[in-house]
C-alpha cells in the first residue's frame, strides 16, 4: 500500500488518517469494495467497476446518494498522481455511516457514506505460474453476501492465507453443494479440448470486471466459451487452467495439486493472454 490516500475526496497520509469508528462499516462490516489495476497511470476499466460498485453497495443497503462517478474518479486520478503510480493498483471502499444497524449514533450528523481510497503496487506474477490447491472451506449460496464485494471479506482472506500455508498461491472454493464456484480472491476458467469452461454466477462466483471482459474477448477470438455447474472431476479434465482478476489480470496456473500444466503451441489460454495485454497497452 501506498503513502498516501483519498479519504471522501481529501489527499491525506495514510499513517495520519483518521475515521469514525462507531459506524455501521466498522460494527457489521456494511460496505463493498472494488479494485481496480492501473495500467500507465490510468484506471483500467474505470466505469465498469464504478458500475458494479454502486449495484452492490445498493444491495447491501449502503446509501450512495452523495456518490457521483466523475467526482470520485477525478480523486482517484488526484491519488494516483500523488503517489506517482504507473503499474499497480487502486482499491475503491464505500464504508456505512451510522445511521444503520442495532447501534446507531443519536444525532450523528456528516455523510452517510465515506470513500475511501487507496493504490498500491501491481500483484506479480512469475514465470512459472501460479500454483492452485483446494480449499477446506465452501461457500454458501444462501448467504445474502453471495456475490458481493463486501468489506466483510474474511472469509475469503483466511480461505486464501490457509491455501499460502501449505504453499500455494490459491485455492479452488467450492459451493456448499460441492460446485466449483471460483478461487478465494479471483475468478476460475479452464479449457478442454479447445473451448473454455467457467463456473456460472448461480454457483456463488463473483460477476467479476475481469472475467467479463476476458469472457468477451473469448467471443471476439471465436473461442467457444460455456458458463456452467461443474464438479472437481470436470476440472480434473483441464488441458489448462487461468485465474482471472483486477489484480492478476489473466494469471496461468501451472500446477493444480500434484498435476502440472505446460503451456505450448495452440495454447487458448495465451491467446487470451496476449489479447487481454494489448488491451491494457490502451488503458485510459
Amino acid at each position: 500500500m501506498h503513502s498516501r490516500i483519498s479519504y471522501n475526496h481529501r489527499l491525506l497520509e495514510a499513517a495520519k488518517a483518521r475515521a469514525e469508528i462507531v459506524t455501521a462499516a466498522a460494527l457489521y462490516g456494511r460496505g463493498v469494495f472494488t479494485t481496480l489495476a492501473v495500467y500507465d497511470g490510468h484506471p483500467f476499466q474505470w466505469h465498469a467497476h464504478w458500475w458494479r460498485l454502486m449495484e452492490h453497495a445498493t444491495r447491501s443497503r449502503v446509501d450512495v446518494s452523495g456518490c457521483d462517478e466523475e467526482t470520485a474518479r477525478a480523486s482517484l486520478l488526484k491519488l494516483i498522481a500523488a503517489n506517482e503510480v504507473k503499474q499497480g493498483r487502486a482499491r475503491l471502499t464505500l464504508l456505512a455511516g451510522a445511521e444503520r444497524g442495532v447501534w446507531q449514533v443519536k444525532g450523528a450528523g456528516g455523510l452517510k457514506t465515506a470513500l475511501l481510497m487507496m493504490t498500491g503496487d501491481a500483484r506479480v506474477v512469475g514465470h512459472e505460474g501460479l500454483a492452485l490447491t483446494v480449499s477446506p472451506y465452501r461457500l454458501n449460496t444462501l448467504s445474502p453476501l453471495a456475490g458481493l464485494k463486501s468489506v466483510n471479506y474474511l472469509e475469503h482472506i483466511m480461505a486464501w492465507e490457509e491455501a499460502r500455508a501449505r504453499d500455494f498461491d490459491e485455492a479452488v472454493a467450492l459451493n456448499e453443494r460441492g460446485e466449483i464456484a471460483s478461487a478465494t480472491m479471483a475468478n476460475l476458467f479452464w479449457t478442454v479440448d479447445g473451448n473454455i469452461h467457467t463456473p456460472a454466477l448461480s454457483t456463488g462466483a463473483l460477476a467479476g470486471t475481469t472475467r467479463a471482459r476476458v469472457i468477451e474477448l473469448a467471443h471476439e477470438l471465436s473461442i467457444p466459451t460455456i458458463e456452467g455447474v461443474y464438479d472437481l472431476s470436470d476440472l480434473g479434465d483441464a488441458d489448462e487452467i487461468f485465474l482471472t482478476s483486477a489484480g492478476l489480470g489473466l494469471a496461468l496456473v501451472t500446477t493444480f495439486d500434484f498435476h502440472r500444466y505446460t503451456v505450448g503451441v495452440g495454447s487458448v489460454a495465451l491467446r487470451l493472454h496476449e489479447a487481454f495485454r494489448q488491451l491494457t497497452l490502451r488503458a485510459e
